[in-house]
């Protein structure tokens, strides 16, 4: 067995990094069907998030979850913290909605309605105004720094920065009443944790919007690692088809294409890509379905006289048995997809139905502990109770307070009570009883609460009742 050679030069260790360095990618804008499918749906979503804070609903803000108040109000409905449970099915909603949408078309949410897409689309719109397109602004990046470019960076700084100040205060108005947060920042009165989160919201939109971009995508969002559990080969991706376009290659004027496929090699996928993938290596988690290349490829097949499709919205199952647009269609449906609808549409449902009946009265009983039983003038038996009546309408109302459970048990004193609207009424309640009507220890009664203008605003609630 040969020993190796201790004179012969040694190999220089490979050093391997698990650090990508990051490549700015600089995308360029195109415009097209599903184009202008995002333009409609940036519109749309801040049209609701910057504008709904200005919406009046009963001389209020319709749109306000009043922390210090502890009242969330939406248009005609007053939420509670004990509501909590419409909070939970919300939320069951949105993730359920989100898995069926995921199932049947891939990442529609994170091409067309995720905030990091939106608030990166407007940060580019800005920065493709102030500083040009794709060309102009990679020549503006390699060049010295001067005036000129001084100029333009600042300027799109500032915008950048005016955009997401006011970003970080629409989010504050939603949690401060907007009259109210208004005043505070003329008159240089704004809270610390108001400050806080319009500068904290701000700043991260100016981060991850204007320089962080496809990097939160790639890295930072759980849901590119998990969406690969949602898909299957029925699932509606973004696709290249390969037997249409290779092998690839230029058509060049008198060359013989014959043996070429559709596909060009003109890169044009992979300059709009605002992640900067390459859609012919196939589906890949950075991809996060906007369609630019769709867009972009079409406008090329147009120009070299081929059909349009070359990449498009497919399957895995389509492009492997070559299904046809309307077979495509017909396996949408499918047991996935039917099991999501129903969950669905029964939690939605529920909720709804539960939303519309609910009783817009709550009520807290509190049995004062100071004084467990005391003997009044009469030889009767009472306790004290604190009743916390809470009027979740929007209407002042009046209540009657009545208890059962125990012989002869009644009310002293007044048994009715005004609630304002939309508040928090505690009332003091003395009920008193015979000292024969029960057994020694707790005994069970019955609070009946009831709205004098609507019976059927009602609330029963259960409390204990000692005798000595």
């Amino acid at each position: 067995m040969s020993q190796p050679d201790a004179n012969a030069p040694q190999e220089a260790p490979v050093k391997v990094s698990f650090y990508e360095k990051r490549k700015k990618i600089y995308a360029k804008r195109v415009r097209g069907f599903f184009d202008n499918w995002r333009i409609g749906l940036v519109l749309l979503t801040q049209a609701i998030f910057y504008g709904g804070l200005w919406l009046e609903w009963n001389d209020r803000q319709a749109l306000l979850f009043h922390l210090v108040e502890r009242k969330f109000y939406i248009f005609g409905l007053v939420f509670w913290p004990q509501d909590v449970i419409y909070l939970s099915a919300l939320l069951i909603i949105s993730a359920y909605a989100l898995f069926l949408v995921t199932a049947v078309a891939g990442r529609l949410f994170c091409g067309y309605a995720c905030p990091q897409t939106v608030y990166t689309q407007l940060f580019m719109w800005i920065e493709n105004w102030v500083e040009g397109d794709r060309n102009a602004r990679i020549k503006l990046d390699k060049s010295p720094l001067d005036a000129r470019k001084l100029r333009i960076k600042a300027a799109k700084f500032l915008l950048w920065g005016l955009l997401s100040l006011w970003t970080g205060f629409t989010l504050v108005g939603y949690f401060t009443p907007i009259d109210e947060l208004i005043n505070n920042v003329l008159t240089g009165n704004l809270g610390p944790w108001e400050t806080f989160w319009i500068f904290f919201y701000g700043g991260f939109t100016f981060l991850m919007a204007g320089f962080m971009r496809e990097q939160v995508c790639k890295y930072m969002c759980p849901y590119a690692r998990f969406q690969s559990v949602m898909f299957d080969p029925d699932t509606l991706i973004i696709t290249y088809d390969p037997e249409r376009g290779e092998p690839r290659g230029a058509r060049k004027k008198g060359a013989d294409t014959s043996r070429l496929g559709d596909c060009v090699d003109c890169g044009q996928c992979v300059v709009v890509c605002p992640t900067g993938i390459d859609i012919r290596n196939g589906l890949q988690y950075e991809c996060i379905g906007c369609a630019a290349c769709i867009d972009v490829c079409d406008q090329i097949m147009d120009k070299v006289g081929l059909p349009r499709g070359l990449v498009r919205y497919s399957t895995e199952s389509a492009m492997a048995r070559h299904l046809t647009r309307k077979e495509i269609l017909g396996h949408i449906v499918r047991p996935r997809i039917l099991v999501y609808t129903a969950i669905l549409a029964v939690i939605t449902g529920l909720s709804a139905w539960f939303l519309t009946h609910r009783i817009p009265l709550k009520v807290d009983i509190i049995r004062d502990r100071s004084v467990l039983a005391r003997e009044a003038d009469d030889g009767r038996i009472e306790n004290v109770y604190m009743l916390q009546i809470m009027n979740t309408s929007e209407q002042a109302q009046r209540y009657r307070i009545a208890v059962d459970g125990l012989p002869q048990a009644e009310i002293a004193g007044p048994a009715e009570v005004d609630a304002a609207a939309a508040g928090l009424t505690s009332v003091n309640t003395v009920v008193r009883v015979p000292p024969e009507s029960g057994k020694p220890g707790s005994n069970p009664i019955h609070f009946e609460i009831t709205a004098i203008d609507n019976p059927d605003i009602h609330v029963r609630e259960k409390a204990a009742f000692l005798l000595p």
